[in-house]
């Protein structure tokens, strides 16, 4: 692949033309251009068999400049630098810049081919091709020119392969702020390729690329799995952190308040604070609510004496049953209202 910069500091990425494909393009062109000329040729030795001599040779090296030299430049100008070979072939003409040709580079090109192709048999062709980087002939090189592939085979690049699920929420604690861009697109790009790499390539590809990405991570790689599933739930482990945070403020995200049990009024998350009475200790969890020495949820030293316009008004407290709290069993819920 050729990386072109043109004036306004835009870089293409122009696929060169090899040779068995401009050649297999020249052919089909020569074998339509000696057709034609042949018509041609045949046509006017029996309009000009009148004539003398002199006469039928300038009219024979007429035809020979019109329809070998002159039709190829007009239909590379005309369609931009696809002929009828080349059309067949999927290649087109253009410019160093990447730029559609005119008459000007195809009347050199053609001026040139009369030399390289049709009086040398394409020798001096087919060697200035395998000697220039770009596969470009003399008519190419004087004319400012490269032929370079139009159609390229489609690959299925979309694809990446989910990793297994047995490592699925593995690297959840991993640090990826370190990695660059550069890294995932590398690890992306060899997920979606790897079934078409040599089996060996593809190895040694997958321990480079895992190491980098250890490395960045500071964590190595854990023993046993080997390297393309670990980049694959790494990758997987990044999409569902950028999902999350996508997502995070989204409509879904904001659901109902999340209630204490029998209707007590919205769950705190602050810090806990002890009562008088000392009973066994509560399973602390992110959404539990600190109790007070009746069981009813104690009120948040971190919260102020009137309650967020938004937040429902907590119910008033029950009185306390004929049992003492001493004897009753605590649970960590609220008792029934």
């Amino acid at each position: 692949m050729s990386e072109l910069v043109t004036g306004e500091a835009v870089a293409l990425e122009l696929r060169p033309a090899r040779l068995p494909s401009r050649a297999l393009a020249v052919v089909i062109d020569l074998i339509v251009a000696i057709a034609a000329y042949t018509v041609v040729t045949v046509a006017l030795l029996v309009a000009t068999a009148s004539l003398d001599d002199a006469a039928r040779t300038a009219v024979s090296i007429a035809a020979f400049l019109l329809v070998l030299v002159g039709a190829p430049i007009a239909v590379e100008t005309l369609s931009h630098g696809r002929s009828l070979g080349k059309l067949a072939c999927g290649l087109r003409v253009v410019r160093d810049d990447g730029g559609p040709i005119r008459f000007r580079h195809a009347l050199v090109r053609g001026a040139v081919g009369v030399v390289e192709i049709l009086l040398t048999f394409g020798v001096v062709a087919c060697i200035a091709s395998l000697v220039s980087e770009r596969g470009r002939r003399l008519g190419d090189v004087f004319a400012g020119t490269l032929v370079v592939r139009e159609r390229v085979p489609q690959t299925r690049t979309g694809f990446l392969p989910p990793p297994p699920p047995w490592l699925a929420g593995r690297f959840g604690q991993l640090d990826l702020s370190a990695v660059s861009d550069a890294l995932w697109l590398a690890v992306r790009q060899y997920l979606s390729r790897m079934h078409q790499l040599d089996p060996q390539v593809g190895s040694d590809m997958a321990q480079r690329l895992a190491a980098d990405l250890s490395a960045r991570t500071g964590t190595p790689v854990p023993p046993g799995i080997p390297p393309a599933a670990y980049l694959a739930a790494v990758l997987q482990e990044r999409q569902a952190r950028e999902a999350r945070r996508a997502f995070a403020h989204g409509p879904q995200a904001a659901g109902p308040q999340a209630t204490g049990p029998q209707g007590v009024g919205p769950l705190t998350t602050g810090p806990q604070t002890a009562g008088p009475q000392t009973a066994e200790p509560q399973a602390a969890g992110p959404f539990a609510a600190p109790l007070g020495p009746s069981g009813t949820p104690a009120p948040d030293p971190h919260t102020t004496s009137s309650p967020a316009p938004s937040a429902p008004p907590a119910a008033a407290p029950t009185p306390p049953p004929t049992e003492s709290s001493e004897s009753r069993p605590h649970t960590g819920f609220a008792p029934p209202a």
